[in-house]
């Protein structure tokens, strides 16, 4: 089975990180106003960015990363992908 983190990019331009197992089911879960309490005030729009892991501890490890990152940190890394 493999996780993975992601980033949704908010209605308000802000980002949400998260992870999961399934990020399909997780993202209509933060649509439907049952996910994270963050998303519930700030919608998301979208998936913009998400990283595959073999285990779930590295991929919260990571989830830890990326919410540490400040706003440009995470533009930057959303352009590497580009």
């Amino acid at each position: 089975m493999s996780y993975f983190v992601y980033i949704l990019l908010c209605r308000d331009g802000t980002y949400y990180t998260g992870s999961s197992n399934d990020i399909e089911k997780r993202f209509n879960d933060h649509l439907m106003g049952h996910g994270a309490r963050y998303t519930k005030s700030h919608k998301p729009v979208k998936i913009i960015y998400q990283e595959e892991f073999s285990t779930k501890s590295e991929a919260l490890k990571r989830e830890i990363k990326i919410k540490k990152m400040t706003k440009t940190q995470k533009v930057l890394l959303l352009t590497r992908i580009s």
